[in-house]
């Protein structure tokens, strides 16, 4: 499969999914995006158009897996939601499937104390 097909069928599900969901400032929307090395996730209230918190796993300074370090950037977002009093958020996968990384910082905000 060439990597033009990959970005189409992505594309494709990012813009189906947003179709549905919606983040508000009670219950934001919890956006990741996955590179290559680094994952990042971000509270997002879709009504005003701002971020309310951001995280990417370039802020550890870590020898650990991207798997591993994409866990703990999960628990860590959820941590500083918390802090901020947001309990419950709206999950976008952003188009990736939901398998290995994008599961695992998933999982973390699970851990963390966020409800989905």
């Amino acid at each position: 499969m060439s990597k033009l097909f990959l970005n189409k069928n992505i594309k494709r599900r990012k813009l189906k999914i947003r179709e549905k969901i919606s983040g508000t400032e009670s219950r934001p929307r919890l956006t990741v995006f996955r590179s290559n090395k680094f994952i990042y996730g971000q509270l997002i209230d879709d009504t005003r158009g701002k971020t309310i918190i951001s995280i990417s796993s370039k802020d550890f300074d870590s020898k650990d897996s991207k798997v591993i370090d994409s866990f703990n950037a999960g628990k860590e977002l959820a941590k500083k939601a918390i802090e901020k009093g947001i309990q419950s958020v709206v999950f976008d996968r952003n188009g990736y499937i939901y398998h290995g990384r994008i599961q695992r910082f998933a999982e973390g905000s699970r851990e963390g104390g966020l409800k989905f």
